[in-house]
């Protein structure tokens, strides 16, 4: 129902496409960044990419997506950025690295906008689900981790992050905590409907933990993987 994989996991020439998932602070950056040092050294070539932006383009869309206040656009005009956005990125980078062999790993992706614009918004899963359909088809990642953290705990991280960052992309954080329950609820929701596809990893263990974890899984999805 939310997407099955879009590249054929016997086509060793094609690359991958991982995407982590999750409500603010669960550590996406970080493991994302993980992944990708673990992946090189086994020899595996791949990039590192983010949502909204990703693309030069994307990276345009992205600052009247993420900045200003919370109530800056209604929940359709940000998904239909949103999708602006994504079209560019599959089709400037996502795609042409996968067609090359090489491995793309995204903090966010399409799952963010089912669950931030639809589930924990005013949208139809419905509506969500038919303007991908007409923007991306049947792209969907080969893989997506989830790290799930209750919101307290994920905003509290944040917020220190954005302090100390001085970073001014806080437009989705000053949302109501009841919005960020409704974010965990939301992935949980997703992975239930789709358990091939979505891996859910407690993200309140340590950051090796988490690592160890989320390499596991690729192993086991991805066979042959050392």
């Amino acid at each position: 129902m939310f997407g099955e994989p879009v590249i054929n996991l016997k086509n060793t020439k094609v690359g991958r496409f991982i995407t982590f998932e999750g409500g603010e602070g669960g550590g996406k950056s970080t493991q994302t960044r993980l992944l990708q040092d673990t992946l090189t050294s086994i020899g595996v070539k791949s990039i590192l990419t983010r949502e909204p932006g990703g693309s030069v383009g994307a990276e345009e869309i992205r600052e009247l997506i993420v900045s200003g206040s919370s109530d800056r656009w209604d929940p359709l005009t940000e998904l239909c950025l949103l999708y602006a956005a994504r079209r560019d990125h599959w089709l400037k980078l996502i795609k042409p690295n996968l067609e090359q062999g090489i491995w793309v790993i995204s903090d966010r992706f399409a799952d963010s906008s089912i669950v931030y614009q639809g589930y924990a918004g005013d949208i139809e899963l419905d509506t969500v689900l038919n303007i991908h359909n007409v923007v991306l088809g049947d792209v969907w990642p080969d893989l997506t981790i989830v790290l799930d953290l209750p919101p307290e705990v994920g905003l509290e991280r944040s917020n220190k992050r954005d302090t100390a960052n001085n970073s001014k992309d806080t437009r989705f954080e000053k949302r109501e905590l009841r919005f960020h329950k409704l974010l965990r609820e939301g992935f949980q929701y997703l992975q239930n409907k789709s358990p091939d596809r979505i891996c859910v990893i407690d993200g309140a263990k340590t950051i090796k933990e988490v690592e160890l974890e989320v390499f596991s899984v690729i192993q086991k999805r991805f066979v042959g993987l050392k």
